[in-house]
């Protein structure tokens, strides 16, 4: 019997076909003692595996490149931090096997940071993974991960870490489904760049058996169970439809009646500059300078690193736009020379422009870097802020630019509600706005953007957070000047068209989304975009908000 189950979609795309589970966590390793002659050599197995699993997931970053190789790589860190091992090496000094001394360490490190509002429940979900292939590779066992299969499934998890998803074949996996996770989540992120059907958030979907046939909707969140022939071919005629209008739409982003959107990448390196360029991008809206520094969190990256990576990047547009976002380090991006390792909230602490500003050889050596990458290149460079609070930020952002000599366009991220409700203000010091929606619905709703828990307060279709994006815009508007969105909200079709209503002037997203929403902006006029935005912010909840906006779009 057919039943739907309804979770957040994450990622276009329909997927049908047989459910197969993600391989169960690693067993809790028996809490026998170990005679201490043998903590040596206790102490040695611990490292080696550390390592071992280390180098596997620097291996599988390269392999996965662009976002993926930055989140693997920080993970990598995370597997050899230098005080989780004085602490494994404590615990087999007292008597633990080497793989029993992982676990508990690794569980008293995650449980601070429990113990921290849960703040860091990505880094949690990420430290679960960690822990679990060091424990597998000390026993003996498989790693937990994706399973084997010989015909394409769609698979179901509690949750996926990066390092699965980095590399999913999407020749086998036809989507997937997990219970928990957002729609900012890292799986969620990388499921748009892979281009695979994706529902997070989906409470129970663990309990659907294996080699139940499952329907996944990734743009709407529904998961049909056991889907009727019927509910089949309307799910796949309806993805022909979808794939017809992607193919039939080209060239620049523009509403039908030729007011024009342009559709930007976000990009987190060179590695992700091909797919860009392939789906159409007219430019880069977002380009993440952190897998730089993420190399090597003791120091940062030299001038002349960052000059051929910045370089990379620039001359793939030529007479095209790169929006540069400066290092955005702390809170779920800790580096160890840069971000402090006692901070009670990270979230609320000294992170993005702050800790630049707290730094400002660091700053200014990355501005340096980008004027002379982008030297004789007819390339449009503009370069922004992360976490700007109000004009002060501002200002001495664009001071620190010009010392710099660089000649670009400065701007300021919207991630604070301060930032929207004071937009203006910030315009008089710089001469564009970005709004990063997923960290503004965070600061919005109190609402971590990684734990499913209250993920649909991170819902981008909340009206409340549309208000703040209106507002933004129409500081913007007022002072002559861009305001663009580089958040999650822009790879979302029907939103993309909401907030063109609102006054977004440019938008910019995940490579994979640009041909959607260059389709969904060419079937309506900016008076039915205009139209849509209205009725949305009238509404009270992100539900209502997105019902009222398609009724209008469809012309209900």
């Amino acid at each position: 019997m057919e039943t739907t189950l309804r979770g957040v979609g994450v990622s276009h795309g329909v997927a049908i076909g047989e459910v197969r589970h993600m391989g169960t966590a690693v067993l809790e390793p028996p809490a026998k003692q170990n005679p201490a002659q043998d903590a040596e050599r206790e102490q040695g197995r611990a490292r080696q595996a550390v390592d071992a699993v280390a180098a596997d997931l620097i291996a599988r970053g390269n392999l996965a490149g662009g976002e993926a190789q930055a989140v693997l790589e920080a993970q990598a860190l995370m597997a050899q931090d230098p005080e989780l091992m004085a602490d494994v090496d404590r615990r087999v000094t007292v008597g633990s096997t080497a793989e029993r001394a992982v676990y508990d360490a690794f569980a008293a490190y995650r449980a601070l940071l429990a113990g921290a509002g849960e703040y860091l429940a990505g880094r949690v979900a990420d430290l679960d993974d960690v822990r679990n292939r060091i424990v597998a590779r000390l026993l003996g066992v498989p790693m937990p991960g994706v399973p084997d299969s010989d015909e394409p499934y769609v698979l179901i998890a509690r949750d996926l870490a990066p390092a699965d998803t980095a590399l999913l074949d999407p020749a086998l996996v036809l989507g997937f489904v997990t219970e928990e996770g957002g729609p900012t989540s890292h799986s969620a992120i990388l499921a748009r760049a892979l281009g695979v059907p994706a529902v997070v958030a989906l409470p129970g979907a663990g309990d659907l058996a294996e080699g139940t046939l499952v329907a996944v909707d990734g743009s709407t969140g529904e998961i049909f169970v056991q889907p009727s022939e019927e509910k089949r071919a309307e799910l796949t005629r309806a993805a022909a439809e979808r794939k017809a209008a992607l193919a039939a739409s080209s060239g620049p982003g523009a509403t039908s009646d030729g007011h024009k959107v342009p559709l930007l990448a976000n990009v987190g390196g060179p590695g992700d500059v091909p797919a860009a360029v392939e789906a159409g991008a007219e430019g880069v809206g977002l380009f993440r300078t952190e897998f730089l520094f993420l190399d090597d969190s003791k120091e940062a990256p030299s001038e002349e690193k960052q000059v051929e990576a910045y370089r990379k990047v620039l001359e793939a547009f030529p007479e095209g736009r790169v929006v540069v976002r400066v290092l955005d380090a702390g809170a779920d991006k800790p580096l160890e020379f840069l971000t402090p390792a006692d901070e009670p909230n990270p979230a609320l602490g000294v992170r993005g422009l702050r800790t630049l500003l707290d730094h400002p050889d660091v700053l200014r050596t990355q501005l340096t870097a980008l004027a002379k990458a982008s030297e004789g290149l007819p390339v449009y460079l503009e370069v922004m802020a992360p976490m700007v609070a109000d004009r002060a930020d501002a200002k001495a952002f664009a001071d620190a630019c010009r010392a710099a000599g660089l000649r670009a366009k400065f701007g300021a991220m919207v991630e604070i509600p301060s930032a929207a409700l004071r937009a203006r203000s910030i315009l008089q010091e710089v001469e564009f706005l970005s709004l990063g929606t997923n960290d503004l619905a965070q600061y919005t709703f109190a609402a971590d953007r990684q734990v499913g828990a209250v993920s649909r307060l991170q819902d981008p279709w909340q009206p409340a957070l549309l208000d703040l994006v209106a507002l933004s815009a129409e500081a913007a508007k007022a002072e002559g000047k861009s305001c663009g969105v580089c958040g999650e909200a822009a790879s979302d079709p029907l939103l993309a068209c909401v907030l063109t209503g609102l006054g977004v002037t440019s938008l910019s997203m995940g490579a994979a989304s640009i041909p959607y929403v260059r389709a969904a902006l060419a079937k309506h006029t900016l008076a039915q975009c205009e139209r849509a935005a209205a009725a949305a912010r009238a509404a009270d909840s992100a539900e209502d908000a997105r019902t009222a906006a398609r009724a209008v779009l469809s012309g209900e």
